[in-house]
């Protein structure tokens, strides 16, 4: 019998919701029931909606995977397999039947994602059975200029959200004096509802490792540091046992490959602070200083850590690079458009079916991504917003979702590419309360240095809980625009630049949501807890008295077998009796 190969999605999301326990079962049964079957770990294929996945390989039926599996129901379904048959009902993908996933990966070109969800992410055999480490030999005879210039040609622009030409940026690094320098890895990661970098990081850690081999050959480093934030720690276990494993095998070190190419790399574990994205603070923190941001120039192409040229690329940008030098500036530039060539990577969350990991060609629209990759809307509510870019980032409503993901289109409607975060809202959000959301986010995260960052955000943030709570006034809309300009020309680095950003795009596009909270004291998506009342309908009420159990203030009175009702003074609005209620006797007005 052909051996069956068993892969367990052993990401982050996967063992969140049980994977762990999945694999262990696996392994209990396997060591006491010998069968002919390989036992291995993966990471996230991108679908962290499906997890527990588990992919089964080997037999006639062809590649299979399985969605929401369990520690219960995996063993019937990998003997189902084994015996020539196909657990239908948790398959999601298959080669060689039609599965409601398959469509989701069809739609997608992947470069960054190609392993993720393939490989054992510890095993750097796996890696190079994937062409792994090739490119780097093919950069060990090219001269630095030829590396810079492929990707200068292919037109690889930063994913970490400011679009500028990866291969420029190399070339002022590269002819920067000085006999030390240093690439950098940016990967603290931390827009709510992002979550690309940590599941690259955990999925293929030698695909950024190899990147960045690459990138100090461009420019002349011979030291790396990866910035991974400390909340990520299987990413960096991952990354750890990468780069030992490269080490042991000459791709890092001294006189890599006989090439007379020395290089070293260490992974710093950032504390969180969600200023550190920013290049400055974040080098600032490497040193072991405070992560604040400080005014450029000098850039760290001139002056970086210890005051040293140095380059520095998010993660996705790293991880493009292996596969540029392999297939050529031409074929990357068959993907995407012309000024922004190429694919994305995007993390999906919120109200949409789909929420995981996608990567899509540069060029594909807002709405295909929702309805086409992502799967429509989860719940049964229309399609409200979606934010792009992360707190740095805007709304974008329902009339724009034509708009074409490329850093120039997405930047005219207000919002930003960021590093590729999308939040997908229905009509039961309050977009008056997203703008507070993020706000909040921003002014705890501000570092403080800047007056106009710290305290202007501050004041942002007070004048929107004031709107929420029912008590603005008309003439807040024209402050907090007043605000954010102030905030936008006098902070010094990207947060506080762009933290009015969801405010602005919010007061733009859902400006009648303002005006009802304002006006009406009213929250037409019913969230805004101080803008609403229950009231118990007395003809559907049948005195069950569930509804005066959960209330936590007791303002619910009645007797059994008889309608009750609520203090309106007493009330808290929290909805318990709301959600309790099984006979729609209580309405939310």
């Amino acid at each position: 019998m052909e051996k069956t190969i068993i892969k367990v999605g052993l990401a982050s999301c996967g063992i969140a919701a049980g994977a762990q326990e999945v694999y262990d079962r696996l392994e209990a049964y396997l060591a006491e029931n010998p069968l002919p079957v390989q036992l291995k770990q993966t990471a996230c294929i991108g679908m962290c909606f499906e997890e527990p996945v588990v992919e089964l390989s080997g037999m006639p039926q062809g590649s299979i995977t399985l969605g929401k599996v369990d520690a219960d129901n995996i063993i019937p379904l990998i003997n189902e397999y084994i015996q020539g048959g196909t657990p239908a009902s948790h398959v999601i993908l298959a080669e060689n039947c039609d599965a409601p996933r398959n469509e989701l990966l069809a739609s997608q070109q992947r470069i960054v994602l190609s392993n993720c969800g393939v490989i054992d992410p510890t095993s750097l055999e796996d890696y190079e059975a994937q062409g792994g480490y090739e490119a780097l030999r093919k950069a060990l005879a090219m001269t630095p200029e030829d590396i810079i210039s492929v990707v200068k040609d292919a037109g690889l622009r930063g994913r970490g959200g400011a679009g500028f030409s990866t291969g420029v940026k190399w070339s002022f690094a590269r002819v920067a004096p000085g006999d030390k320098k240093y690439v950098v890895c940016n990967a603290d990661e931390g827009d709510p509802g992002a979550f690309m970098d940590r599941s690259v990081l955990e999925g293929d850690p030698h695909k950024i490792i190899e990147g960045m081999i690459i990138g100090a050959l461009a420019i002349g480093a011979d030291e790396g540091y990866i910035y991974c934030r400390a909340e990520y720690p299987l990413a960096v276990h991952h990354l750890n046992i990468a780069i030992q494993a490269a080490t042991a095998k000459n791709y890092l070190g001294q006189d890599i490959l006989g090439s007379g190419l020395n290089f070293t790399l260490k992974v710093k574990e950032g504390a969180g602070a969600f200023v550190c994205g920013e290049e400055t603070a974040l080098m600032h923190s490497i040193e072991g200083k405070r992560g604040m941001p400080t005014i450029r120039p000098p850039y760290p192409s001139e002056s970086g850590l210890w005051e040293l040229p140095t380059n520095i690329n998010n993660v996705e940008t790293w991880a493009n690079i292996a596969w540029i030098l392999l297939h050529g500036a031409e074929e990357f530039r068959k993907m995407g458009t012309k000024d922004s060539p190429g694919t994305k990577v995007f993390a999906l969350a919120g109200k949409v079916a789909g929420s995981g990991l996608i990567e899509v060609p540069m060029g594909i629209n807002i709405r295909d991504i929702i309805y086409k990759v992502g799967g429509g809307m989860k719940s049964h509510l229309p399609f409200k917003a979606v934010q792009l870019g992360g707190p740095s980032g805007g709304c974008i409503p329902e009339s724009l979702l034509d708009t074409l993901v490329d850093y120039e289109s997405i930047n005219a409607t207000g919002a930003i590419m960021g590093s590729g975060g999308i939040v997908v809202m229905d009509t039961g959000t309050c977009i008056v309360d997203v703008a507070r959301y993020f706000l909040n986010f921003t002014q705890n995260e501000s570092c403080g240095k800047c007056t106009f960052c710290r305290l202007g955000t501050l004041r942002m943030l007070e004048i929107l809980t004031r709107i929420t709570e029912g008590k603005g006034e008309m003439e807040d809309l024209k402050r907090l625009e007043d605000l954010a300009v102030n905030i936008n020309k006098s902070s010094l680095c990207g947060l506080g630049q762009s933290a009015p950003n969801p405010v602005l795009t919010t007061l733009r596009y859902f400006r009648d949501e303002y005006i009802a909270h304002i006006e009406e004291k009213r929250c037409p998506a019913k969230v805004c807890s101080a803008l609403l009342s229950y009231r118990i309908v007395e003809d559907k009420c049948i005195g069950c008295t569930l509804c005066a159990r959960v209330c936590p203030v007791n303002c619910i009175s009645g007797s059994v077998k008889n309608p009750h009702v609520i203090d309106q003074e007493l009330c808290i609005r929290c909805g318990e009796c709301f959600k309790a209620c099984k006979f729609d006797a209580i309405v939310r007005e």
